[in-house]
């Protein structure tokens, strides 16, 4: 009888916790129609691959695109859109198709003209390996799974110092977006954090907020994405947009279980937030949309999710 009970309130707190207390959407069904070219749309350009190497990353090569919508007008300064694993992201038979969904919303009015930059993790190589395909090049973890500033400074001190070359860009946090899927994901959250006066605007999707980059023992120890949360909670709010999606059959393995890290991720906001209006604190709050779906660890649902996210990241700018 004892036993039965347990097992009875074990199943309540199991459907509680993963089940439609979350608000799970089951709706998403693959490409939109936002993933399509569309009649009446003035067509952009997909420009690239190009290949990139490193001073930042040192011995590393990457590839990147990018995409420039018809309404760009070099007079005015584009908005910008970054996303991560560049390679997936443009693949015109994925499930993410980014720069085709900038296109539409851009043609709708429901983005600001914006160029898009498309980027592969760095290989260790002299040329980018012509055989990945869809493949993640060698140098992904080191770069997107690290929680230091390293990254972001090589994307604002190098790749958009290459980008300005041809294009003119914003300065404005809040016309500026980065995004991923994964560790792709975390990899756009560390760069806001440690650079929020660069992008205030992030796309998060199935993110890595796991203990992958974890060194407890190096010395110093190196934080993981595991430690996001606690520092959420403790530091200044940064003034950060953010767009959080995970699925409900996400991994759960050695790093840690993604779900239950990115429900981590949301509490922390809303604590975070919490906090500053008790303590009557001026200042930024962090903006958070959070979407549970019944997904697993591949970009499906982020390619489904990708234009409401979008939209959901402009209304109001």
């Amino acid at each position: 009888m004892k036993s039965s009970f347990l097992t009875v309130c074990i199943l309540v707190v199991t459907t509680f916790a993963f089940g439609d207390g979350l608000g799970i959407r089951t709706d998403l069904q693959g490409l939109t129609d936002y993933h399509l070219p569309q009649e009446g749309i003035p067509k952009g350009r997909l420009d690239g691959p190009f290949e990139f190497h490193s001073e930042v990353f040192e011995g590393t090569v990457r590839r990147y695109w990018i995409f420039v919508p018809a309404q760009y007008d070099p007079s005015t300064p584009a908005g910008l859109l970054v996303f991560h694993d560049g390679q997936r992201a443009t693949h015109p038979e994925g499930v993410l198709r980014v720069h085709q969904v900038m296109e539409n919303l851009i043609g709708k009015g429901e983005m600001p003209v914006s160029i898009g930059l498309f980027i592969t993790p760095g290989n260790r190589s002299e040329h980018y390996p012509d055989d990945l395909g869809w493949s993640n090049p060698n140098h992904r973890a080191p770069e997107y799974d690290a929680m230091s500033d390293r990254y972001s400074r090589f994307l604002i001190d190098e790749m958009l110092p290459e980008l300005e070359k041809s294009y003119r860009i914003s300065d404005d946090p809040s016309m500026r977006c980065i995004g991923g899927t994964s560790s792709g994901a975390i990899c756009a959250f560390t760069v806001a954090w440690h650079r929020p006066e660069e992008f205030g605007k992030v796309l998060s999707f199935i993110g890595s907020y796991v203990s992958i980059g974890f060194r407890p023992y190096e010395n110093p120890p190196r934080l993981g994405g595991q430690d996001y949360p606690a520092l959420i909670r403790r530091e200044p709010i940064r003034p950060i947009k953010i767009f959080l999606q995970d699925g409900n059959r996400d991994l759960d393995n050695e790093w840690g279980n993604w779900f239950l890290a990115n429900q981590q991720m949301l509490a922390a906001f809303r604590y975070a937030n919490a906090k500053a209006d008790r303590k009557g604190e001026e200042g930024p709050r962090y903006d958070v949309e959070a979407v549970w779906t019944d997904g697993v660890h591949n970009d499906d649902h982020a390619g489904a999710l990708l234009p409401e996210a979008l939209k959901w990241m402009y209304e109001n700018r």
